[in-house]
C-alpha cells in the first residue's frame, strides 16, 4: 500500500446532536481551519467510526483521535497513546474504538501508523441538544492549545 501525502490524520467521533458528544467534531471544524494551509494534515469527522476509516489510518504516518469521554471528569482534557487492539473473533461494525481500528488496519492492509494517539474532553452530559456543558465550554481553548501543539508536534517528528 502506497503512503499518502496526508501524515497527520485527525480522525473525529461524535454526535452534534447529543451535547457534549459533539466535541469531537467541533474540534475537528476548529482543526480544519487552523490547518487549513498544512498539505500534511487531512482532518474528518464522523458521527462514528467505522471499518472503512482503518484505509485513511494505514496511509499515514500519525493518526490523532478526538472524541469525548464519558468516563473522565466532566472537562477534563486527556492525551494518551493508542496501541492497536487484538484480534478478536468478530467485528463489530457499529462503532469501533481507536485501538480496533489501529488493529483493523494493521491485519487488512498490514500497516500501522508509528504514531497514534487519542484525545479526549471529558463529558458532561451527552442528552439531547447542540450546546454543550459549561464543563466542556470551559475546556475548548485548552483543548484546542493541546490539539494544535500535538499536531505541530507530530508534524516535525516526521
Amino acid at each position: 500500500m502506497n503512503k499518502s501525502l496526508v501524515r497527520c490524520l485527525l480522525l473525529a467521533c461524535g454526535n452534534t446532536l447529543r451535547s457534549d458528544d459533539g466535541v469531537g467534531p467541533w474540534l475537528a471544524a476548529w482543526a480544519e481551519e487552523r490547518f487549513r494551509d498544512e498539505a500534511g494534515v487531512r482532518v474528518l469527522s464522523r458521527q462514528q467510526w467505522t471499518p472503512e476509516l482503518a484505509e485513511e489510518i494505514a496511509r499515514v504516518d500519525s493518526v490523532l483521535f478526538i472524541d469525548c469521554s464519558a468516563d473522565a471528569a466532566p472537562g477534563s482534557i486527556g492525551l494518551v497513546p493508542v496501541e492497536p487492539s487484538a484480534e478478536t473473533l468478530g467485528l463489530a461494525t457499529h462503532h469501533l474504538g481507536a485501538a480496533e481500528l489501529l488493529g483493523l488496519g494493521r491485519k487488512l492492509y498490514d500497516s500501522l501508523p508509528p504514531n497514534a494517539l487519542l484525545l479526549t474532553v471529558g463529558a458532561g452530559s451527552t442528552e439531547l441538544g447542540e450546546e454543550f456543558s459549561a464543563a466542556v465550554n470551559a475546556a475548548l481553548a485548552d483543548a484546542c492549545r493541546l490539539l494544535e501543539k500535538t499536531v505541530l508536534s507530530l508534524l516535525r517528528n516526521e
